[in-house]
């Protein structure tokens, strides 16, 4: 009798309530293996180097853009692919007139491309222009997923950028 698994059993590993909090306590612990495994063993994304610095400026930085941007009063218009396919060159193109709608031109354009998964696979492409104002580049994205398309416009001293997000798919 004193083999079963009871709560009147003397005996500490025949009790149900000692062997439940030792498989908890033995899931809780396997559990914290796999997570702190996987922490170390995969691509922690994209980190800045002075990732403090930024931070401590960030507000200043944001504000001096903006009131850059506003300055400058460009209007962009992209014409970007809805759903880019991987390992396929696809036309990248946007067009920027100034506040009196007259194009904005001998601008030098350059695409960075940022997949916010692994930095690894960024990349940065020239853009041209094809006609005043209208900008153009072929981007051919290398894995699918989600990638961030920050597209930076440089005319002299004046430099006005924008940000997309696309999903890439495979076919």
């Amino acid at each position: 009798m004193t083999n079963k698994i009871s709560q009147d059993n003397p005996r500490a590993w025949r009790n149900p309530w000692v062997i439940g909090w030792v498989t908890l306590v033995a899931v809780v612990l396997l559990v914290n293996i796999v997570m702190i495994s996987l922490a170390i063993t995969t691509n922690p994304g994209l980190v800045s180097e002075d990732y403090y610095e930024r931070g401590r400026n960030y507000e200043k930085t944001v504000t001096t853009k903006i009131a850059a941007r506003h300055a400058l009063a460009w209007s962009i218009s992209a014409d970007f692919p809805t759903s880019p396919v991987m390992n396929n060159n696809e036309k990248y193109r946007f067009t920027v007139v100034d506040k009196q709608g007259v194009p904005v031109s001998n601008g030098q354009v350059t695409a960075s491309i940022y997949r916010p998964s692994d930095v690894n696979a960024d990349f940065k492409v020239e853009m041209s222009e094809i006609v005043p104002g209208v900008y153009s580049g072929d981007i051919n994205f290398p894995l699918k997923g989600r990638w961030e398309i920050t597209v930076a416009l440089k005319r002299g001293d004046d430099v006005y950028d924008f940000t997309r997000r696309v999903n890439v798919v495979t076919e």
